[in-house]
């Protein structure tokens, strides 16, 4: 007959443990006081866009005051395996809630199937993907802002010339992601029905502005009349802007920009310092995702709808004082 023998360290542990479990401390879903704790995870594209920094922390701040749910950001860097990698970190982790910004449509796509196949809500905030791989889509339409600023740069040439012409340099943002792509083919649409609006260059600065700012140099240097930038975003239409002041060029042409970001570095003040002559305020989207999520958290009678759209707003000299926000960024 075998005897095992057990310490009397080993009983205290035993015994530990069991008060642990009986009052719930171990458990991951309890908060202290007993009430249910949420664990919401969120991949997010990548930190160092300004507008991703203010989704973060607005979505911090909202989830904090919601008091029942413990929110942890993975910054994917702008590197498509890295989010992938993460993400699928999180799937092991089984959070209440996984809440993904899609670095590229096409990478993301069969990482997140994999999320609902484990029964995991799914919250794809602003960038959508090839699949409908999510519980809900929340985000603006880009190819209304980019039919918008189509159509504020045909108005501005017609103003110019007294006729719909001229030439367009279009700062595009990372190839493959749904912003960039509508941004581009809402303002295709509008300027081809206008064929002496013609785009002379349409770089790739992948949302960065020094990346801009190199790109619109060296387009500077191959064109000598240019009259609009239109940028798929407000940092890369500052940097345009830049290369072109530098150049003693930046009266030459109008920079048109996307975000529209409160604070002293976003659009919104840049349109009012005179840099930008527009920009579009690309909502965060952020409190509509908490809101949704929340429900989706508490109430397991809600049921999400396939997808919230949340509306642009044009930003000009005209209204853009009303628009201005010293802190925080329109939701």
């Amino acid at each position: 007959m075998k005897i095992r023998l057990v310490t009397l360290t080993h009983l205290l542990w035993l015994a530990t443990a069991m008060v642990l479990l009986a009052t719930g401390t171990i458990s991951c879903k309890r908060a202290s006081s007993g009430k249910r704790q949420f664990f919401v995870a969120f991949s997010q594209a990548n930190n160092a866009e300004p507008y991703r920094a203010a989704q973060n922390e607005l979505m911090t701040k909202l989830f904090a005051q919601a008091g029942d749910v413990k929110l942890v950001i993975a910054d994917a860097q702008q590197d498509n395996s890295k989010q992938v990698a993460q993400v699928e970190t999180f799937i092991r982790q089984h959070p209440d809630l996984l809440i993904v910004a899609p670095n590229e449509r096409a990478a993301l796509t069969a990482v997140m199937g994999e999320a609902m196949e484990q029964k995991i809500p799914v919250i794809c905030l602003e960038r959508d993907i090839m699949q409908p791989n999510y519980t809900t889509l929340v985000h603006s339409d880009n190819l209304v802002i980019g039919r918008m600023a189509g159509e504020f740069i045909r108005d501005y040439l017609e103003g110019k010339y007294k006729h719909p012409q001229g030439t367009v340099v279009e700062m595009q943002g990372l190839l493959g992601v749904e912003a960039a792509m509508n941004r581009h083919k809402g303002a295709a649409d509008v300027f081809a029905r206008y064929p002496d609006i013609r785009i002379v260059a349409n770089p790739v600065a992948d949302w960065i502005q020094a990346r801009a700012k190199d790109r619109m140099t060296e387009v500077l240097r191959g064109h000598a009349a240019i009259d609009v930038v239109y940028a798929h975003n407000d940092p890369m239409a500052v940097g345009a802007y830049l290369a072109a002041k530098e150049l003693g060029r930046e009266r030459e042409m109008i920079f048109v920009g996307v975000d529209g970001l409160g604070g002293s570095a976003g659009g919104i003040k840049k349109v009012q310092d005179g840099i930008l002559a527009a920009t579009f305020v690309y909502p965060l989207c952020v409190e509509k995702t908490v809101e949704v999520g929340l429900k989706m958290l508490r109430d397991p009678n809600f049921h999400p709808e396939k997808e919230y759209s949340v509306s642009p707003q044009l930003v000009t000299p005209r209204n853009a004082a009303d628009l201005y926000q010293p802190t925080g960024q329109h939701q």
